[in-house]
């Protein structure tokens, strides 16, 4: 298993998503800052990469519901502002780390 593999996934409340990794390491991600780095075609740019949806738009109160798994390498959630379309996986998760492990 990699550093990029969930050993638990917790959602306690509709704004926050806690993540503990195999190696021990824990990941807590705001709806907010989930929704600002959607990798979704709606958000991001398919041919050229490039962001399209600006992640200063998102508002601070956004909140999260529905939260699934993917297969065994993602998850996906539908977000207040009726936004669903974006699936998460944990590698992503792991490298957009709002506080990375030193």
């Amino acid at each position: 298993m990699t550093s990029h593999t969930p050993r638990v996934i917790t959602r306690s409340d509709p704004t926050e998503i806690r993540i503990e990794w195999v190696d021990g390491h824990e990941t807590v991600y705001s709806a907010q800052q989930l929704r600002a780095i959607c990798p979704c075609a709606r958000c991001v740019d398919e041919m050229s990469g490039v962001r399209t949806h600006d992640p200063a738009s998102v508002p601070a109160e956004l909140t999260q519901k529905d939260l699934t798994m993917v297969g065994n390498y993602a998850i996906s959630m539908q977000f207040s502002d009726t936004h669903n379309t974006g699936i998460f996986p944990f590698s992503m998760l792991r490298e957009n780390d709002p506080e990375p492990s030193a």
